[in-house]
């Protein structure tokens, strides 16, 4: 039990395809630094960012409908407006081992311009992209990095395996392979809760 090591990250990543593309040493020179780290992996932010609509006056609602308030931004290194916030998704492709949780912490050198990543936590045997919320929480607007690290990922070992993983009760967000737009289940007895499809048609559904 405890926070897994480098050598732990390595391993599962070669044998276990944990970590898909996946950086062994640290790459800093020159960029946002990405790869792994000793107790954790500093995972890369991919190029497709979306926004919301400027003309979008309408209320973000958590259970439904806000795919079509955001689009696409095409800046190949975008700036965050002040006070805004964006949605991503990670580089990597995660697959997170049944006894271990992932917990996301964002990087300093963009916490030292004002931005917050929030990223909720991996829950065991999820599985697929990351899908990231990057908020500007300062006065001035801020410059992104695609392809350049956005957060770390720390991997802790459970106590006991879980009785149910992610993928035992098929997760609404499992295997999703792009950025998904908020999403509440259809419950078994209609228990208030709508599904949300997302924009892309490859996107199957992070917890």
């Amino acid at each position: 039990m405890g926070v897994k090591p480098d050598h732990w990250i390595i391993e599962m990543s070669r044998s276990q395809g944990m970590i898909e593309p996946f950086a062994e040493s640290a790459v800093r020179a020159g960029q946002v630094s990405y790869g792994v780290s000793s107790y954790g992996y500093d995972f890369r932010l991919h190029p497709r960012l979306r926004g919301l609509r400027a003309a979008a006056g309408d209320v973000l609602d958590p259970k439904g409908g806000t795919e079509n308030l955001f689009e696409d931004l095409d800046d190949g290194s975008p700036l965050l407006p002040p006070g805004s916030f964006v949605l991503a998704r990670s580089l990597e492709y995660f697959r997170i081992p049944r006894d271990v949780l992932g917990l996301c912490c964002g990087k300093s050198t963009y916490a030292r311009c004002g931005v917050l990543i929030n990223v909720t936590p991996l829950e065991p045997e999820w599985e697929g992209y990351l899908t990231v919320s990057i908020v500007n929480g300062g006065s001035r607007p801020v410059r992104l990095y695609p392809d350049e690290g956005i957060a770390q990922l720390i991997f802790v070992e459970a106590a006991s395996v879980c009785r149910t993983s992610y993928a035992d009760k098929k997760g609404k967000y499992q295997a999703q392979r792009g950025i998904v737009h908020a999403r509440v289940e259809e419950g078994p007895a209609g228990e208030g809760r709508s599904t949300v499809e997302s924009k892309d048609s490859d996107e199957r559904g992070q917890p």
